[in-house]
């Protein structure tokens, strides 16, 4: 969310990096609503000083025994002119709050421009992507001749676009959970939460899910209970800080949390719907951390690299991208999104997004700094994925697949598993 203030003051800069993106910014709409809503808080604020000032009038005139008619007149008329402009304050207010939750956050600069994946920027490659002497399978293929992946029964469940991992596929999915927590709390520092999955509007205001998104997200009411479930554990662990002053020495936050996340696709039309690409339900861990907004680069620089030690570590070829202005999550100033290699479709695909959002979160879920100056400031909120349990899955199994029909693990999941391959025939061993 953005300061009506600082818009209207870049002015035309603003909207021209906010079309880098595809928004059309209409200045004059924001300027007559911002000014509308400053004449109305002056019109109550010096309404009610003339009421202040009436009351003690009558006071004074009763205690004098002078007529006080015409002067209690005039503050009922006072009175009901405050109750007027307080009616069309709020009203304004509502109309400018709407328009504000609707505008994107600035792209950085260092966002080339284009408006899709095809205008990505390569940062670098890491690892050598898999040469296979046999037609590489792909894993929905692989998990469901193995038995470990059944997508038939998930769908009798629950319609399409869910999985029902079993056996080795469902140890292979707790153990990538485990160590990816491990990693990040006992080598990159964060704190491990459980959160709830469910959350309220304002929480989900407050990371940019609503309004914009509604129809992406699975809402279920109970009596007077209105709730969203999570589209991941971004929204929680961000909004654990929301309406709280945090002292700058206690910064940065760095927090994770392995979570289901749900999202109904709604815009997808059809695209990544197969295996464990693209689901209505899946698990991720996520990293976010909360910084001073100087600092944000730094910070923003651990997180890729958080992400890309859980890649290198599994032993998974990728490469890393910056993503175009037009391709930027609602929030995001500025995204790099880590790209693994699927040898089935010949290509890198994104399995984690890496985002410094600036102070545009933590404006919308009022989340502040106090600095030893005293000094009170909005803090920065950042995060990326660490990662999706499914598409790390899938990528090990592509990745991973041998001639024989087997799949050979890496070496940072044997200590979870206990075994170092999964046999054609689905037994860890």
């Amino acid at each position: 969310m953005h300061d009506a203030r600082t818009l209207i003051d870049m002015g035309d800069d603003a909207v021209r990096r906010l079309a880098r993106r595809g928004f059309d910014l209409d200045l004059r709409a924001l300027e007559s609503l911002h000014s509308r809503r400053n004449r109305s808080i002056h019109s109550v604020d010096d309404l009610r000083a003339e009421s202040k000032r009436l009351a003690s009038e009558v006071q004074s005139a009763a205690r004098a025994g002078e007529e006080i008619s015409k002067l209690k007149e005039r503050a009922r008329e006072v009175k009901d002119q405050i109750r007027q402009f307080e009616t069309e304050r709020d009203d304004v207010q509502a109309q400018l709050r709407e328009l504000l939750l609707s505008i994107p956050n600035i792209p950085d600069d260092r966002a080339p421009d284009g408006d899709s994946g095809d205008f990505a920027v390569e940062i670098r490659k890491v690892g050598t992507p898999p040469v296979f002497a046999f037609e590489a399978r792909d894993h929905v293929e692989l998990g469901e001749t193995m038995g470990i992946l059944d997508f038939a029964r998930a769908t009798k469940l629950s319609g399409p676009r869910f999985r029902v991992a079993r056996g080795a596929g469902a140890a292979m999915e707790r153990a990538i959970s485990a160590f990816l927590l491990d990693l990040h709390t006992r080598r990159h520092g964060y704190v491990e939460h459980s959160v709830p999955y469910l959350v309220t509007p304002k929480t989900m205001t407050g990371t940019g899910q609503l309004p914009k998104f509604e129809q992406d997200l699975f809402r279920t009411g109970v009596a007077d209970r209105d709730l969203f479930l999570i589209p991941t554990a971004e929204v929680p662990l961000t909004n654990l800080y929301a309406d709280e002053m945090i002292p700058a020495r206690d910064l940065p936050i760095a927090v994770t949390a392995h979570t289901p996340c749900f999202r109904s696709e709604a815009g997808s039309y059809g695209r990544d719907t197969r295996g464990l690409i693209r689901q209505h339900q899946f698990d991720k861990v996520e990293m976010v951390r909360i910084c001073e907004a100087n600092n944000a680069q730094a910070e923003l620089d651990a997180l890729v690299g958080h992400a890309e030690t859980c890649l290198q570590e599994l032993g998974l070829a990728y490469r890393v991208v910056v993503l175009a202005a037009g391709d930027l999550g609602f929030a995001a100033q500025l995204t790099y999104d880590l790209e693994v290699w699927f040898p089935s479709q010949n290509t890198y695909r994104e399995i984690s997004s890496v985002s410094d959002f600036g102070t545009f979160q933590s404006r919308r879920a009022n989340i502040r700094t106090r600095g030893t100056d005293k000094k009170v400031t909005l803090a920065a909120t950042l995060n990326g994925s660490g990662l999706p349990i499914g598409r790390t899955m899938a990528a090990l199994m592509e990745q991973g697949q041998q001639a024989d029909g087997s799949i050979l693990l890496p070496e940072a999941l044997v200590p979870y598993l206990g075994a170092r391959r999964i046999s054609p025939s689905g037994e860890l061993e």
